[in-house]
């Protein structure tokens, strides 16, 4: 029989005997367990199984509803022009991942591919239309069918069963062959997709770590310049506000290295991050020595982990500046843990002087205490002084 000219038409070989379809009871039960598997095999590319194991279930199940031996699908290598058998029931050891078969139109799953026509080769041995593929006379193949396996915009390869016994298929049985071929299409065009998005996600995670790099950068030349500014300026009221700047845009400085050497680009350990933070001060402030205490693996989002590690920045400068006023050995210490399963606490104790008579959080008069009580209304959280003998601590907490 010539190819059909009809678009999609299966290419079938002529019933020399013209006989009427089987309409036996084994049959119509074998047309019943079709449709089972089709339905088992659509719950089972629904569910999101793995794609190499999706394809190797659609090959098993496939050679049993068609009652074949063998069953392959094959996926199309352009560059090769050939046809990789990527996953089968049935073959040879060294087969399935390994062998391949020419992709062009004088091979039945080529010309499949080629023409999106499914074709039916009842009598390998005596086939004249298409050269029989030698790896299906290797393994005694008396008769094949074959179905376009589509992609996602173009075709994936060729889903193909094989058998060594006289029977023969019709196209009832092409009609499941298509079908299972349609699922596994599906699934092909899901997993492209998501293949698609990973790339798409895990360029975007470069980008976004590339510019909290360039932004860490850019924010330590500033903290440079405030520093270099606050050494020459020969003004102390002066040299300390632009010390107390460059420690604030150094905090943020570090969010942002964080996040370029982390794995996630929008949350954060906030234990490690005020680490890092408070080892930048104890470096800077050389009258004073700080101790941390933090319990790691809090992760919060990025943008409230900047905020309120600006909050222990201005606690511990104050502490630093009010209550070691006279002294060089200042001790203040900094604790970070969870609070509950959503909150988190932090706490800034000094052993100085203690506030000031008349200090009121309500009303704060320093720059560093409106930060602080700014921040923490801005992040839904409270912050509670505790008095010491000797000294004072301030309690913040916070959602996550």
């Amino acid at each position: 029989m010539c190819p059909s000219n009809e678009p999609g038409a299966p290419v079938v070989e002529a019933n020399p005997v013209g006989a009427p379809p089987d309409l036996t009871l084994r049959s119509l039960r074998l047309r019943i367990r079709q449709q089972e598997i089709l339905a088992e095999l659509g719950v089972t590319a629904l569910q999101g199984a793995d794609f190499d194991k999706l394809l190797a279930e659609t090959a098993r199940l496939t050679a049993e509803a068609l009652r074949a031996e063998f069953c392959k699908v094959l996926e199309h290598i352009p560059s090769e022009n050939r046809l990789l058998v990527r996953a089968g029931v049935g073959w040879d050891e060294g087969v399935v991942g390994k062998a391949s078969i020419g992709a062009d139109l004088a091979s039945p799953a080529g010309f499949a591919l080629r023409t999106g026509k499914p074709v039916i080769s009842n009598h390998l041995e005596n086939e004249e239309r298409f050269r029989t593929p030698e790896i299906l006379a290797e393994h005694g193949i008396r008769r094949a069918m074959n179905v376009i396996l589509q992609g996602d915009g173009r075709p994936f390869g060729v889903l193909e069963v094989d058998s060594r016994s006289e029977d023969e298929f019709v196209e009832q049985d092409l009609a499941f062959l298509q079908g299972a071929a349609n699922i596994l299409g599906m699934a092909i065009e899901r997993e492209r997709h998501g293949r698609n998005l990973e790339a798409a996600l895990a360029r975007h995670q470069v980008l976004l770590k590339e510019m909290s790099h360039r932004v860490k950068n850019s924010l330590m030349i500033v903290t440079s310049m405030l520093q270099l500014q606050a050494r020459s300026i020969g003004d102390p009221t002066l040299t300390l506000h632009l010390e107390e700047a460059a420690h604030r845009v150094s905090a943020v400085a570090r969010a942002h290295d964080q996040l370029f050497q982390g794995a996630d680009i929008e949350r954060m350990d906030f234990g490690k991050y005020v680490e890092g933070i408070c080892k930048d001060l104890d470096d800077s402030l050389a009258h004073c020595v700080i101790h941390t205490e933090v319990q790691y693996e809090i992760e919060i989002s990025a943008d409230r982990a900047i905020s309120a590690a600006l909050v222990v920045n201005e606690l511990i400068a104050n502490a630093a500046k009010h209550a070691y006023r006279d002294t060089q050995d200042g001790k203040i210490r900094v604790t970070i843990a969870g609070a509950g399963e959503d909150k988190l606490s932090i706490s800034v104790r000094d052993e100085g002087t203690g506030l000031p008579q008349g200090f009121d959080l309500a009303r704060p008069k320093g720059l560093g205490t409106r930060i602080v009580t700014s921040f923490v209304e801005q992040l839904n959280g409270t912050i509670e002084v505790r008095p010491h003998k000797p000294g004072t601590e301030f309690v913040v907490i916070l959602p996550r």
